[in-house]
């Protein structure tokens, strides 16, 4: 007999059924399980969806991993009993947040070495320079760093069960289909949602849809799910990468940069571009003009009561912050410790400029705040001014903006002529005081009350608009270059569906092309 089931419950619902078996383990009650014969149920076949599943899922054991009932399970169990229930449950999403923390580790470890001059002293080091099994064991590891190792599992026992010529025509196949941007991926939302719930907790359950997903998804609606767990994450590692390479390209060779940092580049084209890799029509040119209106209009609209997240970018951005609002003193306490992070950029990179790398005074420091801070006064002031003058005096308005430039260009030149400030100095500069910058926003969003009672929150709202344009910029450039060449669009086209759908996707496009030049011709 075949029993077909459709199961329309809540992740809810299913951590109970979790935290129950857990009870009933603890008391010594067994817990039976029924198999079925088979069970009917949709299945998440977008990139999007497959994505709000897994962070409903992390956010769900992030909870689990907090509860007492994991905490007894784990002191009363016998050792191997406690392994079970290790990598049956939480133990998955725990070795990949601790994987993606080892990557912020040995990026901020090199970023140490390359600033405090460190590397280059032990690069110049007989004992070092010259030591060969050192160099073929780095060889090694930028070899198993690049993910083979990790695939041979998977190779086995494909081998083993169908023949190792099938096991390796599979694994090319699926490095074709681009698996491993896939999981990539999906690890930075694993890490993101676990990691948060840990801190702040907030689990909730994420409607999915599981339709059949053949549409294009805006630009802006990727930006919403993909921001926070993806995009600055791999925009900060970015930076990190640039950084160790400006710094230390004069003894380093290009050969060990990329032996170094070829994994982490990857990642990195991963977490910023695999969403309009994977999703339909992503790269074809109209649906990139029409993103791009969208992304415009949603980003300048004002928030407010009953203002969806979808129509309004403050909505958002209020929506972002919710896990802060409810979060203990800890939770806070650690927000604030990891934005400490972003401070090592600038007092590392000021003393790495022409200008001032002849001197290791603290108040190069000190004059980079006093920078900091004439910057912020000046934002403060065109918000201010737009407010007040934009409407009734234009003219002021317009003014006041052109001297600010020309105040900035003239002190630019100043520092090129007198100072002989470099195109590299400028470079340095952007990555000293941005990620300064993002760091006292996320500061600032953790001690909300406070700097709300103190009148600053419409500037620190100003700042994250600033910041969010910036990195849609840079986001949407590359995406918008690559729609140029109708080639790009063929060849995603073939690569998410088969050959027969991707034939009707075509024809579809032509048929829709003349009905469309057809009706305007109609109107005229």
């Amino acid at each position: 007999m075949v029993i077909q089931m459709y199961l329309i419950g809540s992740f809810t619902s299913q951590e109970e059924v979790s935290v129950k078996r857990f009870s009933s383990t603890l008391r010594e009650g067994n817990v039976t399980h029924h198999e079925y014969i088979q069970v009917g149920k949709g299945r998440d076949v977008g990139l999007n969806q497959i994505s709000m599943f897994e962070a409903k899922i992390a956010n769900g054991n992030g909870e689990q991993t907090l509860s007492r009932d994991i905490y007894r399970l784990g002191h009363r169990f016998d050792f191997f009993r406690m392994l079970s229930c290790y990598f049956t449950t939480v133990g998955f999403y725990f070795s990949t947040l601790v994987t993606v923390l080892t990557v912020y580790v040995f990026l901020y470890g090199r970023l140490y070495l390359v600033l405090s001059g460190l590397e280059q002293e032990l690069s110049q080091e007989p004992a070092i320079r010259d030591n060969k099994p050192l160099q073929v064991a780095l060889a090694s590891q930028s070899f198993v760093q690049i993910g083979f190792l990790m695939a041979l599992p998977m190779l086995m026992e494909i081998g083993l069960e169908r023949g190792f010529r099938t096991a390796l025509s599979e694994f090319i196949l699926m490095q074709l289909q681009l698996a491993p941007v896939f999981f990539t991926f999906s690890l930075g939302t694993k890490t993101h949602y676990y990691g948060r719930t840990l801190l702040h907790g907030g689990a909730k359950y994420r409607p999915t849809g599981r339709g059949f997903v053949v549409f294009h998804a805006k630009f802006a609606e990727n930006y919403r799910l993909y921001s926070r767990s993806h995009f600055v994450k791999g925009i900060e590692m970015m930076i990190l990468l640039i950084v160790y390479q400006i710094c230390g390209h004069t003894y380093r060779s290009t050969v060990a940069y990329v032996l170094i940092t070829a994994s982490l580049w990857f990642m990195v084209g991963t977490w910023l571009f695999a969403p309009f890799l994977f999703n339909p029509s992503g790269f074809e040119w109209q649906k990139i003009v029409d993103d791009w209106t969208d992304w415009n209009k949603w980003i300048n609209n004002r928030g407010g009561i009953g203002v969806p997240s979808e129509k309004s970018w403050e909505s958002w951005w209020e929506e972002e912050q919710e896990h802060l609002q409810y979060s203990g003193k800890r939770g806070i306490i650690a927000e604030i410790l990891l934005a400490l992070r972003f401070f090592i950029y600038q007092y590392g990179l000021v003393y790495h400029l022409h200008v001032t790398r002849k001197t290791k005074s603290f108040l190069v420091y000190g004059a980079s705040w006093l920078v900091i801070v004439l910057i912020l006064f000046v934002m403060k002031t065109v918000s201010v001014g737009r407010r007040k003058f934009s409407a009734s005096y234009q003219l002021v308005f317009r003014l006041i903006k052109g001297l600010i430039f020309l105040t900035f260009v003239s002190i630019l030149v100043i520092l090129v002529t007198l100072a002989h400030m470099t195109i590299q100095d400028i470079i340095v500069c952007i990555f000293i005081f941005m990620p300064t910058g993002w760091g006292m926003l996320l500061i600032a969003q953790a001690l909300r009350p406070v700097v709300k009672k103190a009148g600053f929150w419409g500037s620190v709202r100003t700042l994250a608009r600033g910041y969010e344009i910036v990195m849609g910029l840079l986001l949407f450039t590359p995406v918008a270059f690559l729609a140029w060449f109708p080639f790009v669009s063929e060849f995603q086209t073939r690569m998410l569906f088969n050959q027969a759908f991707s034939r009707g996707l075509q024809i579809s496009r032509i048929l829709g092309g003349h009905r469309k030049d057809h009706t305007s011709r109609h109107k005229e």
